[in-house]
């Protein structure tokens, strides 16, 4: 622990250029398929590129078909990723077994690709009381619904990690809303101070729910945020999984290397609705939507890796293949009715249930004879 004499903090610099952002998002690959140079930044080796793009595959799938799920009435809400699939690998495939992901209600498919379980990972979106999946086993914490308060949890368990020496980094994700939620400050300004290794991943879809992101902010970028606290930012193009993997890989490298938090705005678009609940219609026009269909992040990486014969239509076929056996497997475990017991609401909240909770659960316990004798 860093012991502070006065009110000098040796982490200070007068020097700040090294906090800015790049003056464009950083992308290494267009959305037609070609490389793109870029300073300072290098293409990821082609078998990191290839994986990526099987788990782009596996993730779009993963969004039909828990799209599909909601139609059918198995899932109560789901709150899409369609289009941020890149987003979604990149943060996961550059960390560590060791390391933790603190996802949002947004970032399913970030926890399939982490190694969760999907039945497990759509368990909380089923409406069930629990996460559905152990987060000390996956390492990943259950899924935030309320903006930014996950991100305060994810700085303590960094905080903790490095307390004890642990080789550890925490992946915090969110979304562009999430940057103007009073926990994103207080969670950036605590971990700028104690040095603690995450990262914050800014997924900025342009929309918090319906609110668009120049009624949010008025700074340059989001990533230009991380200067106030004197946490290094960076900008990425969200669509291109190469960039993505580059850009985090090295924000990642850092935060273990003992440099501190690193905060990455990854400029993407949220291509269908909020949830299964929304209109989008009633906020933007389809006309919004139709340049960022072509800038798809699985047809840019697939271009790419056909272009220098990486892949081929046999591996397509195969990762294609595999995507569908995930999707037959989540149809399989959702498609049987969950058995609910409403002791567990109580059962879980203290190690020892207060008596307001052992009353309520009487309550609840009478209600429901009362029903069953009808």
């Amino acid at each position: 622990m860093f012991i502070w004499r006065g009110n000098q903090n040796p982490f200070m610099t007068r020097d700040a250029a090294h906090l800015l952002p790049s003056t464009e998002p950083v992308t290494l690959i267009d959305p037609d398929g070609h490389p793109v140079p870029c300073d300072g930044h290098e293409m990821p080796d082609p078998q990191a590129l290839v994986r990526a793009y099987a788990a782009l595959i596996t993730a779009r799938r993963f969004n039909d078909q828990a799209n599909a799920l909601v139609r059918q009435g198995r899932l109560a809400v789901y709150p899409s990723s369609h289009g941020q699939e890149a987003c979604q690998v990149a943060c996961v495939q550059v960390l560590g077994d060791g390391d933790w992901l603190f996802p949002t209600y947004r970032d399913t498919a970030a926890i399939v690709a982490r190694g969760v379980d999907p039945v497990q990972a759509l368990t909380l979106l089923r409406g069930d009381w629990h996460s559905g999946y152990d987060p000390q086993a996956t390492r990943v914490a259950p899924q935030a619904t309320p903006l930014a308060t996950h991100l305060l949890h994810a700085v303590g368990v960094a905080h903790a990690a490095r307390l004890r020496g642990d080789d550890t980094v925490v992946m915090a994700v969110c979304g562009d809303g999430a940057t103007s939620e009073g926990d994103f400050h207080e969670a950036l300004n605590f971990a700028a101070v104690f040095r603690t290794p995450v990262v914050f991943f800014v997924q900025n879809n342009e929309y918090a729910i319906s609110v668009p992101l120049a009624r949010q902010t008025a700074a340059p970028s989001l990533a230009h945020k991380g200067i106030g606290y004197g946490i290094p930012g960076e900008r990425v193009d969200g669509n291109d999984v190469a960039a993505l993997l580059d850009v985090l890989g090295t924000a990642v490298d850092r935060a273990r290397a003992g440099e501190g938090p690193q905060l990455v705005e990854a400029h993407t678009y949220r291509v269908q609705a909020h949830t299964n609940a929304d209109d989008p219609s009633r906020y933007r026009e389809s006309g919004e939507v139709t340049p960022w269909l072509a800038r798809d992040p699985i047809t840019r990486m697939e271009t790419y890796l056909r272009g220098r014969g990486l892949i081929g239509a046999d591996k397509i076929r195969e990762y294609g293949a595999a995507a569908d056996s995930l999707a037959a497997g989540m149809r399989a475990g959702l498609g049987d009715e969950p058995v609910a017991d409403y002791r567990e609401l109580f059962a879980y909240v203290y190690a020892e249930p207060t008596p307001q909770l052992r009353e309520q659960m009487a309550v609840v316990a009478d209600e429901l004879s009362r029903e069953e004798a009808r």
